[in-house]
Formats: C-alpha cells, sequence, structure tokens
C-alpha cells in the first residue's frame, strides 16, 4: 500500500479543509450548546459533494474510492466529529440505496441524496435488538404490491428531521434470524410513523437522535432495496464502511484536541518556564502523536482493502474501528487533562471533541463486537496469511 496521498486526495483534503473552516468550525460550540441540527451547512456540505462520496457519479455522487472519503472526513471530524458523524452516515445510507436498489428508485431517490437536498437516516437498531441486531423485531409483511410495516427503531440519527429511512425489517418468520431481514426505504413523513423526543445524549448534539415508531405503515414493494432476505447482508455492508467513517471521525477530533494540546504546552507557563519544556508532559504528547498516527494508518489500511474488494476487508474494517476509536478517545482524554482544570470548562473545546468521540466507541457495532468478530477471524484457519 502506498502511504503518500495522491494529487487530487490531497486537494479533496485542502477542499474539505477549507469548507471545515468556514462553514462548520466557527459555529460547532453554539450547534452543541444549543442542540442545533445545522441542516443548512448540511445542504452546502451537498453543493460541495460530501453528501454523497462514494455515491456513483452517474447517480450524482462524486464517485470517490473509501480512502478519498476518509481523508475528507477526517478534515470536517476536525472541525465538529459530531456534524461530521451524521455526514457519513448519510453517506452509508445513500450508497446502500445506489448499490442495491431497483433502476427506478436509484434514480428516484439517489440523486436528491448525493446533493443534499434530502437527507437520510439509517435504521438498524431496537429497543430489544443492538449488538444482536439479526434479531429485530420491526415486521414488513406483504400485502399486494404494498408491504405494511410495523415496529420501532431506537437510537436513529436525523430521525424527525431527515427526509428518507433506510430501515431494516422482517419478512421472514420470527425464527428467521439475518435470513429473514429485508431493507426498505421509506418516506420520513409517511403516515403511520411518529418521532419521540430527541434524546438527551452526553454528546452529538448538533444532530438529533430520536425513536422511530410504525404503526401500519404502507408503503410501495418497489421500495425494498435488493430482494427478500437481503436486507441483513445489505446493512452489514454498508457498516464496513460505517466503521471506517466513523473511525475517521475519531481521527479528526482526536487530532485537533492534540494540537490544541500542543499548542496550550507552548503557551502555558509554570514555576517559571512553559509545559512543554517538562519532560514527563513532552513524553505524554509523543504518545498520544503515536497513538494518532497507527490509528490513521490502520483506517486507511482499512479502506485500501475496503477499495480493493479483499475478501477479509471486514476483519481489517473491524479492526481499525476498534483500534482507531479507542486510541482517539484516549488522544483527546489526554488533551484534556493536559489543559488541567481549564479542559474540563466549555470555553475550551475539550471536552466537547471528549464527549463526541466517546459514542464511536459504541455505535456502528461497539468495541466488544470488533473484538469479536477479529478473534472469530484470526482463530479461523488460513486467516493468518491474510494479515501477511
Amino acid at each position: 500500500m502506498d502511504f503518500n496521498l495522491t494529487d487530487d486526495q490531497l486537494a479533496f483534503r485542502e477542499a474539505a479543509r477549507a469548507f471545515a473552516e468556514k462553514s462548520i468550525a466557527p459555529h460547532a460550540a453554539r450547534w452543541d450548546e444549543e442542540h442545533i441540527f445545522p441542516v443548512d451547512v448540511l445542504r452546502e456540505a451537498g453543493e460541495m459533494g460530501f453528501m454523497g462520496m462514494y455515491t456513483p457519479e452517474a447517480l450524482g455522487g462524486m464517485g470517490l474510492s473509501r480512502l478519498d472519503t476518509s481523508v475528507i472526513v477526517e478534515e470536517l471530524a476536525a472541525a465538529c466529529p459530531s456534524t461530521a458523524a451524521f455526514i457519513t452516515i448519510h453517506n452509508m445510507a445513500t450508497w446502500m440505496v445506489a448499490s442495491f436498489a431497483s433502476d427506478d428508485l436509484r434514480q428516484e431517490i439517489v440523486p436528491k441524496l448525493a446533493s443534499g437536498q434530502w437527507l437520510a437516516s439509517y435504521c438498524l437498531t431496537e429497543p430489544g435488538a443492538g449488538s444482536d441486531a439479526a434479531s429485530l423485531r420491526t415486521r414488513a409483511v406483504r400485502d399486494g404490491d404494498r408491504y405494511v410495516i410495523n415496529g420501532s427503531k431506537m437510537f436513529i440519527s436525523g430521525a424527525g428531521s431527515t427526509d428518507i429511512l433506510v430501515l431494516m425489517a422482517r419478512t421472514g418468520d420470527a425464527d428467521s434470524g439475518a435470513r429473514g431481514i429485508s431493507t426498505f426505504v421509506i418516506p420520513a413523513d409517511a403516515e403511520g410513523i411518529s418521532y419521540g423526543k430527541n434524546e438527551d445524549k452526553m454528546g452529538w448534539h448538533s444532530q438529533p437522535t430520536r425513536l422511530v415508531t410504525l404503526e401500519d405503515v404502507r408503503i410501495p414493494a418497489s421500495n425494498r432495496v435488493g430482494e427478500e432476505g437481503q436486507g441483513f447482508a445489505i446493512a452489514m455492508k454498508g457498516l464496513d464502511g460505517g466503521r471506517l467513517n466513523i473511525a475517521t471521525c475519531s481521527l479528526g477530533g482526536a487530532r485537533s484536541a492534540l494540537l490544541r494540546a500542543r499548542n496550550y504546552l507552548h503557551e502555558r507557563q509554570q514555576f517559571g518556564k512553559p509545559l512543554a519544556a517538562f519532560q514527563a508532559l513532552q513524553f505524554k504528547l509523543a504518545d498520544m502523536a503515536t497513538n494518532l498516527v497507527a490509528a490513521r494508518q490502520m483506517v486507511r489500511l482499512g479502506a485500501f482493502k475496503l477499495d480493493s474488494g479483499d475478501p477479509e476487508a471486514t476483519l481489517f474494517c473491524a479492526m481499525a474501528k476498534r483500534f482507531a476509536t479507542d486510541a482517539c478517545f484516549e488522544v483527546a482524554n489526554e488533551a484534556l487533562q493536559l489543559h488541567g482544570g481549564y479542559g474540563y470548562i466549555r470555553e475550551y473545546p475539550l471536552e466537547r471533541y471528549l464527549r463526541d468521540l466517546r459514542v464511536h466507541q459504541i455505535l456502528e457495532g461497539t468495541n466488544e463486537i470488533m473484538r469479536l468478530i477479529v478473534a472469530r477471524r484470526v482463530l479461523e484457519a488460513g486467516v493468518a496469511e491474510a494479515m501477511n
């Protein structure tokens, strides 16, 4: 793998950095404080192409690789991990429709999503189905040329403020497990859909998170994405990229935290000299920088594997998500510690980065589940060669 970014990737990075510094960074603290979902800025991101980064160009996207996307997302997340995370969730849902829906459904919906005209929510988690997603109970029953859907989804990012739900529901019998799940595109304002309160979360304040309840929601059968029973596989394919995306959001937040800590060590005087002169703090900064770079390389390796169609891409995406989200949370935590009491007050952004990055260890599959995925593959005969 070539560790040097191409000229195109460098250009993507500069464009994303300029957009983030102009349109996201100046407002991130207020969005967090006032729980503002910045729809206008998301539309602006769509004009830049950032709402359909790895959606095919023929459907209005940029047609970028996962590595290209990671370079962009890191810059967006350096300004606001919460806002960048919603952008990546929208991209994942858009890609799923673009990759697996019928031609008619693709043409109808994907260009609006890729442009940011419409926003999408990804609906997999349920009150009784989190890590065990294959046990979901939301049900879709075929009724002629329509499906009737009943159930509920929870912890849904953007819910109540988006236009489209990309939702997984059971079409098989109660014991069908992963094989009985299908994926659907549902208008967010369809009759029978209601939304719970915006959850009062520790972080991610710039995007709403709500319960979604569906009561006899009727949609055309043509709104099914893929064949019946393929929904769980489609959801998992989306999550390979989603795990890299959320890991990249951790990279951006941790990088900003590290740079702020470095600057603070130069500025802050104690015992007659700057904090940067103390070797113990230098060592701490060195470990933070090393872990950040290691995490970035893990994420980019996972992206490379996914782009190249490597059969072990899921393994590497799980490794990258686990390692990067854990390492980057610790970088942000150490950055806050280096700021002392100032790191704990909201005048400084360290506590916001820490709050936002903490959930990355939970969503898109908890890091315990990532360890399970990795362990199972490592224990299989022959997988060791894939890690050479």
